[in-house]
């Protein structure tokens, strides 16, 4: 992690904090910043453009396609930055070590587009999806926030939750006083007034305490019905305690849902996994789990 770090410092001289620029320049230097990430894009069947209900999306299918199950991929970004071809490496990476075909797409972002229109982008695409196939969520930093307010949202309106869930250094809460919070408010990477920023542009303070805006503040009964979770955290990020206090809550409940922490890595790590190998080591883990919670639902049928 030093040495991409030391990269980084190099690269990055001189260029603005994209939270403090208008949202249309953060997000051009936010996408700028990630072509290092999608470069050397690891070989697959097929990644196409295509359209679902009406919003862009690349489809990335594997050599290894299971043939059964996909995945919906709500790509990061703090709701307001990044896009399905910022994250191109990382679906095709969750493809490849899920053996199952990624679909992510391009839902409204914020400023302009604040709670809940991103939220009703992932339930509109998830229920124009494909039903010949059976399909789970994923999600890193906000786009886990969102797949997992999607299931949370699923729940409460009585519609079919995905057969369980890829949740990444998720943004679960807006306690901006958490450990992890103090312990990395200035980084490396992902600061405190960072997050402030985008949980000013997302959600105001008058809706943070609706769990499917902060899952956190979902109750014990709507966590114990939720889907098979896997979830991973870095450790040196601001949004760590999150993910900790998710981990904790769900196992109180008697679930055991898997929960990885990669000490000395940065929030946003996968998105590394050209260079990174806690990054590599992430979508393999994740990807294990996938395969054994689809060999168990096989099983049980």
């Amino acid at each position: 992690m030093k040495a991409v770090l030391d990269r980084l410092m190099v690269e990055d001289a001189g260029l603005l904090d994209p939270t403090m620029l208008s949202s249309d320049a953060g997000r051009a230097l936010a996408a700028l910043s990630n072509l290092r990430w999608n470069r050397e894009l690891p070989d697959v069947a097929e990644a196409r453009t295509v359209m679902i209900d009406d919003m862009p999306a690349r489809y990335i299918v594997p050599h290894n396609d299971c043939g059964t199950d996909a995945i919906l991929h709500v790509h990061g970004g703090g709701w307001a930055f990044c896009s399905a071809a910022t994250h191109e490496g990382a679906a095709r990476r969750l493809a490849i070590e899920t053996a199952a075909p990624v679909l992510t797409f391009e839902y409204r972002l914020a400023p302009e587009n604040p709670y809940p229109c991103g939220l009703e982008d992932v339930l509109d695409v998830w229920q124009a999806r494909d039903r010949t196939r059976r399909w789970s969520m994923a999600g890193d930093s906000a786009g886990a926030n969102l797949a997992l307010a999607a299931m949370l949202r699923l729940q409460e309106e009585g519609g079919e939750l995905p057969a369980s869930g890829l949740l990444f250094y998720g943004v679960y809460g807006a306690d901006f006083a958490t450990p992890s919070y103090q312990d990395f408010a200035d980084g490396p990477g992902l600061t405190r007034a960072k997050m402030q920023r985008f949980w000013d542009w997302y959600a105001p303070e008058e809706v943070r305490h609706l769990p499917s805006v902060a899952p956190l503040q979902a109750d014990d009964t709507q966590l114990r019905a939720l889907p098979p979770l896997y979830l991973n955290a870095a450790g040196l990020d601001p949004l760590r305690s999150e993910t900790e206090a998710l981990a904790e809550r769900l196992r109180a409940l008697g679930r055991d849902d898997p929960f990885d922490l990669f000490q000395g890595v940065v929030h946003g790590f996968m998105q590394m996994g050209s260079l990174l190998p806690e990054a590599q080591n992430a979508f393999a883990l994740a990807g294990k789990y996938f395969k054994q919670q689809t060999a168990q639902t096989e099983h049980s049928k």
